[in-house]
């Protein structure tokens, strides 16, 4: 079965690889010398310090093998190359909520980016996928858990 292509915009890749890195190598190396202070304390059976050492240890592999995996299965959006006449990932979007009459705005991102604290939604949430392909003066209905929401795009940006 064919892993899933995990969309990204370029500032997404770079975080993913910076994080990578400073898991390789300078958590690696921090772990490896509190489990060697730990080791060095003598018994390991009622040593807190080594068995938090070594959770601390397989969570660190595990988020690299995580991101090794999307890395290897990343599809990069090149943002200065987003047609502005339809949403896609990697554009900025401002939109007027009719429920709330108000405008918001944020950037359509892949799944791995998304935080709704940074205004970064997914392509594949309910909002994300239903303005995916629109264009300024559509308006869009949108399913989510607390009902439809009924959004107009008002504009279409690159995230430059």
């Amino acid at each position: 079965m064919e892993a899933k292509k995990r969309l990204l915009t370029y500032e997404g890749l770079q975080q993913l690889e910076n994080e990578l890195h400073d898991l390789k190598v300078v958590r690696r190396k921090e772990v490896a010398q509190k489990i060697k202070e730990a080791r060095e304390q003598g018994d390991l059976s009622e040593n807190a310090e080594y068995d938090a050492a070594k959770d601390e240890q397989r969570d660190i592999e595990a988020r690299i093998e995580e991101i090794e995996k999307i890395l290897k299965n990343a599809e990069v959006v090149v943002e200065d190359e987003v047609d502005l006449d339809r949403i896609n990932v990697g554009c900025i979007v401002r939109v007027y909520d009719f429920e709330y009459n108000e405008e918001d705005e944020f950037k359509i991102v892949g799944s791995t980016e998304a935080n709704s604290l940074k205004k970064r939604i997914s392509n594949e949430s309910p909002v994300g996928s239903a303005l995916i392909g629109r264009q300024v003066g559509d308006v869009v209905d949108v399913e989510t858990l607390n009902g439809v929401v009924q959004l107009k795009v008002l504009e279409i940006q690159r995230s430059n």
